[in-house]
């Protein structure tokens, strides 16, 4: 075979081997994980530990090797010297540790992102292969030496980006390994210190490029970030559901995602916040509110309280409590680490008061009896309670919202009109605006180690037991031989389960620090948000991606210096994506008007394609009336028809989100007489992110991307809670059409 069908039989050919390949390490791992397990929960602690250590290891290289099934390899480079060099997902070597597949992330691939007709280095050509399972059904090529001899009729393709992006959507994002552009290939291998802002208009891949930089760094400074783990925060769980598929497969299982609603082990924010509370919640003034409400637990009393302990009475004095309160803060341990440095100290001066009533020293055994009857005494207790309060970060921040004395006095900064804004009832759900709040409370309040301590003696006791009878076993039976010890036959008796992963330790550690943490949708944050990520990551080492012309929250960013540079001073640097490969010209350059009419800080973007008919406004009805719930129904049904297939292809319908109910109510009827009831059941699935159908309002598409969508009422998007930010959201949405449906005059820049 000669030209195109040659090629394809080729490139099959060498596919096939790679997957061969792949195949056996599979098996191979497998076995090793199975003989691994077989071994049992035996032996000394350093066997055990190491061999959990060989399970977890097999475990991630076995998660590692199942998620890169699909295209494997996707990226062919002829060199100058010809040599050819694939690239794909992972490395793989043959069984004489020979290259067949090179890394996305390793430097001899950075030519296959970066080389241009212009400056193409020792590249001549560069091939994209596109697979659909493990069949090679069609090459892309581009040829960088114009002077190369390369057989034209060889050469296929119209541009592998372009065809990837005219592909129905799917309701998970796929990685753009194959596709990065040299622009953001630069900011996927920048450096890892510091923290890397990544701003960009919609459409231009900045979730995408995020994702990979995590791959990447993950891969680059393997020993630093597989102790230490990388997080990534977005903005909401259905965005994660829709994002959880990119890092396995591009070869990284060990990551954290997370939410700020969910940075905290434990808690749940399940309450929603409106627009003005977030926006005090999110404010940094809460660092002086939490530490004033915590001082504020620590009281000396105004009068000396006198209790009677074992027939023999005692003072607490107010200067008592003053100097050991000051001693105890000296220490700079957290509120209740430190109150056990307060009670230490109380109850010893209590204990010298005793000494005084005969005035002979006690003995070191009479002075602990002592200090032990006074620890018991229940009134005592509450004496030393109430100058120095035990408190959960949940009960101090609860107290706060539902005691306006207690927020009175901790944030008189705050009017008294913010104060009742704040004000809820106790047990109220938390909403996403207190975990950071909470988490200052945490920081500052510590948690109670004694039930930990508690356990951890316990274990150490059961331990003892353990080895006292495997002792009693070997001396009664003779049995070992000599072979085996007490400590080996303890362990036996405790079998212990595989290590937790970083990432699994991470999760549930509110302490945890991170080696790099990436932050989605950034612009969203808050302050106070920013506070507790930068707290999770002491070396300042992230990679922050937004659009500040996006920012619905009133809490939000407006600008990236104004929000980052009192959190990170000059430890951070600015790149922007500029090319919009998403959204088609038309509809890009509409939204960048509107957005520029209402003064938004839009950065200039420029558009990689335009769509024909992509942009459609339909008037539906005159004057202020609103737009008809059947004018969206049948919007709605015949892009589905047009865009929607069975394995791709979604619609949406963005309305402002007093009409959302109603609207999917409408849409689901028509669709069922349309399609059916199953195949409207199938297509209009319960999350947004898996639904190829759905009705949702303009925040709820962040992240998120459609073949077409449907707008509604564009005035009534622009006039409420987030603005034209909101507006500028919804309409960039589309990879291939947007809809308008008004009935109000549209807003300028239309």
């Amino acid at each position: 075979m000669t030209g195109i069908a040659g090629e394809l039989a080729h490139e099959q050919a060498v596919v096939d081997t790679m997957y061969v390949r792949l195949d056996t390490l599979r098996g191979t791992t497998a076995n090793r994980l199975r003989n691994v397990r077989l071994e049992g929960a035996s032996g000394t602690h350093q066997n055990r530990s190491e061999r959990d250590a060989f399970a977890t290891m097999y475990e991630d290289r076995a998660a590692q090797l199942d998620a890169v099934e699909d295209r494997l390899v996707f990226g062919r480079l002829d060199l100058s010297d010809g040599a050819t060099r694939y690239v794909g997902r992972i490395g793989l070597t043959d069984a004489e540790h020979r290259s067949m597949l090179t890394d996305w992330r390793a430097p001899a691939a950075e030519a296959f992102y970066r080389a241009t007709a212009l400056h193409p280095g020792d590249v001549r050509r560069r091939r994209h292969l596109v697979t659909k399972g493990r069949a090679v059904t069609g090459l892309e090529d581009e040829v960088l030496d114009l002077d190369a001899e390369i057989d034209a009729d060889a050469l296929s393709g119209e541009g592998a980006l372009l065809a990837a992006m005219a592909q129905g959507r799917t309701g998970r994002m796929t990685d753009i390994v194959a596709t990065i552009q040299a622009e953001q290939d630069r900011i996927i291998r920048s450096d890892l210190t510091g923290a890397l802002v990544v701003q960009g208009g919609p459409g231009t891949g900045k979730t995408a490029v995020a994702l990979h930089r995590a791959a990447y760094l993950l891969y680059a400074h393997r020993r630093l970030l597989e102790r230490s783990g990388v997080l990534v925060v977005g903005p909401s769980s259905a965005f994660l559901r829709y994002i959880d598929q990119v890092l396995p497969s591009l070869g990284e299982t060990g990551v954290v995602s997370t939410t700020i609603g969910s940075l905290l082990p434990g808690v749940r924010a399940t309450g929603v916040d409106e627009g003005q509370v977030a926006r005090l919640k999110g404010l940094l003034l809460w660092r002086k509110v939490i530490r004033r409400a915590v001082r504020a637990r620590e009281r000396v009393p105004r009068h000396p309280v006198e209790v009677r302990v074992e027939g023999h009475d005692f003072v607490i004095h107010p200067r008592d409590v003053a100097d050991a309160i000051a001693r105890a803060r000296r220490t700079h341990k957290p509120h209740n680490l430190a109150r056990a440095s307060f009670v230490r100290d109380m109850l010893g001066r209590l204990a010298d008061q005793y000494r005084d009533f005969d005035g002979a020293p006690l003995s070191a055994e009479d002075r602990a009896s002592v200090v032990e009857d006074l620890r018991s005494d229940r009134d005592v207790r509450v004496a030393l309670n109430i100058a120095w309060l035990p408190i959960t970060p949940e009960r101090l921040v609860s107290d706060l919202y539902a005691k306006p004395h207690r927020l009175a006095e901790a944030a008189p900064e705050l009017s008294e009109r913010e104060r009742r804004l704040l004000a809820r009832d106790p047990g109220a759900p938390w909403t996403e605006s207190d975990v950071p709040i909470l988490d200052e409370a945490y920081e500052l309040l510590g948690e109670d180690d004694s039930l930990a301590r508690a356990e951890a003696q316990l274990r150490e006791a059961e331990r003892a037991q353990e080895l006292e009878y495997a002792r009693n076993v070997l001396s009664a039976t003779g049995a070992g031989g000599g072979l085996v010890d007490a400590e080996t036959l303890a362990s036996r008796f405790a079998a212990t389960g595989p290590s937790l992963t970083t990432a699994e330790r991470a999760a549930a550690d509110r302490s945890w620090t991170y080696g790099h943490v990436v932050v989605d949708e950034a612009q969203e944050l808050s302050p106070m948000a920013w506070r507790a990520l930068v707290r999770r990551v002491p070396t300042r080492s992230m990679t922050i991606v937004g659009d500040v012309a996006q920012t619905s929250s009133a809490a939000g960013a407006r600008s990236w210096d104004r929000m980052l540079t009192p959190l990170l001073r000059d430890g951070w640097r600015l790149a922007e994506l500029t090319v919009s490969y998403r959204t088609p010209a038309t509809v890009a350059d509409t939204a960048q008007r509107v957005a520029r009419a209402a003064w938004l800080p839009v950065s200039d973007l420029r558009a990689a394609r335009d769509v024909e008919g992509s942009l459609d406004a339909v008037r539906t009805a005159p004057g202020p009336e609103a737009v008809p719930d059947d004018a969206v129904v049948t919007a709605a049904v015949g892009l589905v028809k047009e865009f929607v297939g069975p394995d791709a292809g979604r619609v949406a319908v963005v309305a402002p989100p007093a009409h959302v109910a109603r609207l999917a109510d409408a849409v689901a009827g028509a669709l069922a007489d349309a399609v059916g009831a199953e195949e409207a059941g199938r297509l209009a699935a319960q999350r947004p992110e898996d639904a190829q159908v759905t009705v949702l309002s303009p925040r709820e598409t962040k992240g998120l991307e459609f073949d077409a969508v449907v707008l509604v009422e564009p005035a009534a998007i622009a006039e409420g809670a987030g603005g034209t930010s909101d507006l500028y959201v919804a309409m960039t949405r589309p990879t291939q059409r947007l809809v308008v449906l008004h009935a109000r005059d549209l807003p300028e820049g239309f």
